[in-house]
């Protein structure tokens, strides 16, 4: 079988890194995200993991810096992106919330890449964060969309069989 990389989006709480979960079960999955330096570095100075609207803005601020500043959160995703290469890993998922971004790293790797939005109805509609980063990740065109309205083992099993689907059909990638 053929190698996946990924790029996985959607708003806070759609359920990108459960089904990233999922797919454990029948793959081989690395799990990455840009911001995962920019993490590291808040919790050195006082972030503390929560994920409240102030929270998240600050993360958001805090990388676009390092984005302007060296492009950290590209350059850390090509080292895990070459990681993954070099390992027995089925997919990687990696998450990207900004699309000038999504297009860089797509970019920058020579193996094929999918992108995929993950969206779930939320009954009390919709509500902005405040950051460009989180209110603004339907403004890609992605390659695939999941709506995420069952069962977490419902959803599970329907994205594992998206994926295999498209690692099966895609010849030439990896």
């Amino acid at each position: 079988m053929n190698k996946l990389v990924m790029v996985i989006n959607g708003r806070g709480g759609v359920g990108k890194d459960a089904l990233c979960e999922a797919l454990k079960t029948q793959f081989k999955v690395v799990n990455k995200s840009s911001v995962d330096p920019i993490k590291e570095i808040a919790t050195r100075y006082g972030w503390r993991g929560e994920k409240t609207p102030k929270a998240r803005k600050f993360l958001a601020d805090l990388k676009q810096v390092f984005v302007e500043y060296n492009d950290l959160p590209t350059a850390y995703l090509i080292e895990q992106y070459q990681a993954f290469m070099d390992s027995d890993a089925d997919i990687l998922c990696v998450h990207i919330r900004e699309a000038p971004e999504i297009a860089k790293f797509t970019a920058k790797i020579p193996t094929k890449c999918i992108t995929m939005l993950i969206r779930r109805p939320d009954p009390n509609g919709i509500a902005p964060y405040g950051n460009a980063a989180d209110d603004e990740v339907e403004n890609y065109v992605y390659d695939y969309v999941f709506d995420n309205v069952l069962s977490l083992d419902e959803s599970g099993m329907a994205f594992c069989t998206l994926i295999r689907s498209v690692m099966e059909n895609d010849e030439g990638n990896g």
